[in-house]
């Protein structure tokens, strides 16, 4: 883990002992901080002793405990600030509400020279944190994963010198997080999501905006094409730094080497590796290596995964897309050859009443099954434009799929939807697939899996 003596003698409460908050208690505790942490289940509570020295750490609620007097209180980003009762408790003792990533950004001086690469955007965050690291590693350079995937950026011990921290960052992280000064940093898109968390749309881009606001003016950044709110925060960024330390990229000069990288196709996954690799040629990876990374990235699962090929037929696991706007880059990843060939399952727990993203590349659609509860509404919304199977469970709509599929075509779940009506998280759901799918295909010998 990470240990710092900035915490020497400070005093910390942490609220939720998920995986970033039961790392966040280590560092503080090995750091020499006097801790106080919470969680309202039992299992997380009982789980310190497994993570540091537990007879170390006061079991108080910050919510109703005197923190009077202390640096912070760490709360996981799946808090909502602008509902629970620690945001107001900490106002109230004038003690200031962060986060891991902001601990980590005060533990940096101690570290061993380094430098940080921060991800955000409403969608293809995951990708490009995983392919900027797959190019950096390509590369030679030591890099690591954190913040919203992979593991606690506090839970492994420190890079070497030299090293890189690659992190996506979600809004509710970059809200708790006030002074992380990264080399690099990067807004992909920004689409309505998330908007229980905020005071409308404007709120929500500012969250996003704040990333490029804690960067000192002689950093590097790079940003999507793709919609007016990350250009506006673009040319707010370039006003303030010297020219060639802002770029806008859509990938429009990669296009012509994209057949290279299997696992990066789609307009979307152009846009993805193009800021990956600004980004990494800001850290000095030159042409020759970034190249040869981009043809060797396997991808992430539950993203555009591809978990087998049987009689021609590719059986694609999407169950990231948990909004319209994410599912809508995985629909025009496969045009018509020349019919439309995509066999779509979607549906979950709605995040919106429409699917006005995608309807640009319904013609890339051969017939859709609904699951869920936004089936009904989305069945509606898909009659008039193309075929519909009112499915309801994932089963059935994998298996009248593979009844309609033909040689050429695509079965992909990419739900534009939540999982919490059928499954406890979009890994679960996604899992789901792959195991229904490899099921149903177990008789045929030609099948090729992805394992």
């Amino acid at each position: 883990m990470i240990v710092s003596p900035v915490f020497a003698g400070k005093r910390y409460a942490v609220l939720g002992l998920a995986r970033s908050g039961l790392a966040a208690v280590a560092t503080l505790v090995e750091s020499g901080a006097h801790v106080m942490a919470w969680d309202s289940r039992d299992e997380p509570r009982q789980q310190l002793c497994e993570w540091t020295d537990c007879g170390k750490v006061e079991l108080a609620d910050p919510v109703t405990a005197d923190i009077a007097g202390y640096d912070g209180v760490v709360v996981s980003p799946g808090i909502p600030l602008n509902r629970h009762p620690i945001a107001e408790a900490a106002a109230r003792a004038g003690v200031p509400v962060i986060g891991d990533i902001e601990l980590f950004a005060l533990a940096r001086p101690s570290l061993p020279a380094h430098r940080v690469v921060g991800i955000t955007g409403t969608n293809g965050k995951s990708t490009t944190t995983s392919l900027v690291h797959h190019l950096l590693e390509t590369a030679g350079v030591a890099a690591r994963v954190g913040g919203n995937i992979g593991v606690p950026v506090l839970g492994t011990a420190p890079l070497p010198e030299g090293g890189v921290y690659v992190l996506e960052l979600s809004s509710y992280q970059i809200d708790i997080t006030h002074t992380l000064d990264c080399e690099a940093a990067a807004l992909l898109n920004i689409t309505p999501d998330h908007l229980d968390r905020y005071d409308g749309f404007e709120a929500y881009a500012a969250s996003k905006a704040r990333l490029f606001a804690m960067q000192e003016r002689g950093r590097q950044a790079v940003f999507g094409m793709g919609d007016k709110e990350t250009r506006a925060i673009a040319h707010i960024e370039a006003a303030r730094r010297a020219p060639g330390l802002v770029r806008l990229v859509d990938g429009a000069d990669l296009l012509a080497i994209q057949p290279e990288w299997p696992s990066l196709q789609g307009p979307h996954n152009l846009q993805n590796a193009a800021v990956a690799v600004a980004l990494v040629e800001a850290l000095g990876i030159r042409k020759a290596q970034w190249r040869k990374g981009l043809r060797t990235f396997s991808g992430l699962p539950h993203r555009m995964e591809r978990v087998a090929v049987a009689n021609g037929v590719t059986y694609i696991n999407d169950s990231k897309a948990t909004n319209p706007a994410s599912t809508a880059p995985a629909i025009a990843a496969f045009p018509p050859d020349p019919e439309p060939r995509i066999h779509w399952i979607l549906g979950g727990l709605p995040k919106g009443d429409n699917l006005d993203e995608c309807v640009p590349f319904f013609g890339n659609i051969a017939a859709a099954y609904t699951i869920g509860d936004a089936g009904p509404r989305f069945a509606e919304i898909l009659a008039p434009h193309m075929r519909v199977h009112r499915s309801e469970m994932m089963a059935e709509a994998i298996r009248q799929a593979m009844a309609e599929a033909r040689p050429g075509d695509v079965v992909m779940l990419s739900p534009a939807c939540a999982s919490f009506d059928q499954f406890r998280d979009y890994e679960a759901r996604g899992q789901a697939f792959r195991q229904i799918v490899e099921a149903l295909l177990a008789p045929d010998e030609d099948a090729e899996r992805q394992s």
